[in-house]
């Protein structure tokens, strides 16, 4: 009998967890110009009107959260006028691992009323980050900020550990091992190793997040004769992350 046990290998931990199968298988598992004078009071700048105007941004803290490194994380905010209408005209972020997108610059956000917009955070190094979001407006101050966090995390890593009985036949030189990809069926097999395997064991280090696999093994004799396909392990899960 075949038996087959798969591990997650993560950046500080294993945990393995098996199931018993007719062959066991199991998962171990992102300077504006200066305004003008006019009667010796100073004018906001010349691309937006004036404006009395207050902004303020909702959260004021906007946590992303844990993200893959490597991929995207998105979290969602809103500006907000009060006193009069507001003109945004610009937005920027203090690290370039977090993105500001949805809104359409300049906007004019009427008083009273609010605008979405999403924070994209795209770490690339495992670790906590954060970047002060600043957006620049007619409104007093002319600008007004946010801070985003998010914590960068590392791309989980997956083998599938095979095991196996002994062949009962004579003379037996050792084993191959065979995988197919899995979807509602076996896939086609192709052989793993690239030399006989002398053990009843082999871990496959090449499998890829999100997919299924089938597993199947074969017995060679000393004179190079090879068996049949043992009892097949099919739909072995690899999490998606």
């Amino acid at each position: 009998m075949l038996k087959i046990a798969a591990r997650q290998i993560c950046s500080s931990h294993m945990r393995k967890v098996t199931a018993v199968l007719p062959l066991v298988a199991g998962l171990i598992f992102l300077a504006g110009c200066q305004g003008v004078s006019n009667g010796g009071n100073n004018a906001p700048p010349s691309n937006a009107p004036p404006s009395n105007g207050q902004l303020g941004v909702s959260p004021s803290t906007l946590a992303v959260g844990n993200v893959v490194d490597g991929s995207s994380g998105t979290a969602s905010a809103s500006l907000t006028a009060s006193g009069t209408s507001v003109t945004v005209t610009a937005v920027n972020s203090s690290n370039s691992v977090f993105s500001v997108s949805g809104l359409s610059l300049p906007v004019t956000i009427p008083a009273g009323q609010s605008v979405p917009f999403t924070v994209t955070f795209s770490p690339q190094t495992t670790g906590a980050a954060s970047a002060t979001l600043t957006f620049t407006s007619n409104a007093a101050p002319s600008t007004t900020t946010q801070t985003a966090t998010g914590t960068g995390t590392a791309t989980a890593t997956y083998s599938v550990s095979l095991s196996w009985d002994a062949s009962t036949s004579p003379n037996i030189s050792g084993y191959n091992i065979y995988r197919a990809t899995y979807s509602s069926s076996c896939g086609s097999f192709a052989q793993l190793n690239s030399s006989l395997n002398t053990s009843m064991s082999y871990t496959d280090l090449s499998v890829i997040a999100g997919t299924s696999y089938c597993y199947a093994t074969t017995a060679v004799n000393s004179s190079n004769e090879q068996s049949a396909y043992s009892n097949i392990v099919s739909d072995v899960q690899i999490p998606s992350q």
